[in-house]
């Protein structure tokens, strides 16, 4: 009997004990985010100056560091499609004192097209805020014989790979929208590679290729212009804005394509420190002045949760995931 009371003293000793370096812990955690910032939170984008990423980070960021009382300072660091710079993230401390600008291109169209690729982006990051997203729009020259998807598609399937489509390369995120449109449609094409869509724009308008798939936002003003047809837009429905231009899924139910920009930070940041920065990248998208410029781009603006953007992640990897395994894509 008095061995029992003694492991019954024991274990309540111990369960005690446990408890109180939980809410140590809890406590200690607290703090460090009621610190937080106390210097300088460096941003890196893995693009160049002048890229969505750098201008949507620069234009949140300083939004957020005046909230915060502490500079978001922006770090360039393009290369290898933006693995180095994600790479460096995957180097930095879990603290909240490293982010970077992360997109669909570089989380997940890149570790799907590569072998070898440095970082796991659903083990290794940690998202923050889902700044925005953007679709997609199919173009063609205008001396072309059609004048809708459907007509494209009548077109393509009855002339096997006569229909020429330019994107930026074998494995990138243009590629595998095309794929997407070709397969859903079941219809043959010309593939035509590219080092950037500056050329792909360039050879379209000058009639040496038929068709793209490029930023609706960039090829607008060539639309508006008359030199290129918009045929549709790859949004699930018509784009406020633009009313008039019809959906890709109006012809094939279910298309949509486009890319999206979000904060993430290294995997491990105290969830604390993830809520505040998401709270204040949220409030600063809703800023008149910030949400007139992001409009003014061309893109939508998210104001949702981390767990949001996590899913946005996992999304685009099974829906991508799936296509590269319909088509057979081997990775580089």
């Amino acid at each position: 009997m008095k061995q029992q009371v003694m492991n019954d003293d024991y274990t309540a000793r111990r369960s005690i004990g446990l408890l109180l370096l939980a809410v140590i812990a809890l406590h200690s955690v607290s703090v460090f985010a009621q610190a937080y910032p106390s210097k300088v939170i460096r941003v890196i984008i893995p693009a160049a100056p002048g890229d969505s990423c750098d201008v949507l980070a620069r234009l949140v960021g300083q939004k957020v560091g005046e909230r915060l009382g502490q500079q978001l300072a922006v770090d360039n660091r393009p290369g290898a499609g933006g693995q180095l710079g994600l790479t460096l993230l995957t180097q930095a401390a879990p603290d909240g004192y490293t982010l970077a600008c992360g997109q669909g291109g570089n989380m997940v169209i890149v570790p799907l097209a590569y072998q070898k690729v440095a970082y796991d982006t659903l083990r290794d990051f940690a998202p923050v805020a889902l700044m925005a997203s953007n679709f997609l729009a199919l173009v063609v020259h205008p001396s072309v014989p059609f004048k809708s998807v459907n007509d494209l598609i009548v077109y393509a399937k009855a002339n096997p790979a006569k229909l020429s489509f330019g994107t930026t390369g074998e494995g990138a995120f243009l590629h595998f929208a095309t794929e997407m449109l070709s397969t859903q449609a079941r219809f043959t094409y010309t593939h035509v590679p590219y080092k950037s869509v500056s050329s792909i724009t360039t050879d379209i308008m000058g009639g040496r290729i038929d068709a793209t798939l490029g930023s609706f936002i960039s090829l607008q003003p060539h639309v508006v212009s008359g030199k290129l047809r918009l045929l549709g837009i790859a949004r699930a429905t018509r784009a406020p804005n633009y009313p008039d231009f019809p959906t890709i899924a109006e012809t094939l139910p279910g298309y949509a394509s486009g890319g999206w920009f979000g904060f993430i930070a290294p995997a491990g940041t105290p969830k604390e420190i993830v809520s505040l920065l998401n709270q204040e990248m949220n409030r600063a998208m809703t800023m008149p002045d910030v949400r007139e410029k992001m409009i003014a781009f061309g893109l939508e603006i998210h104001t949702e949760s981390p767990e949001f953007f996590a899913d946005t992640i996992r999304s685009d990897f099974a829906k991508w995931g799936k296509l590269a395994r319909d088509i057979g894509f081997k990775p580089r």
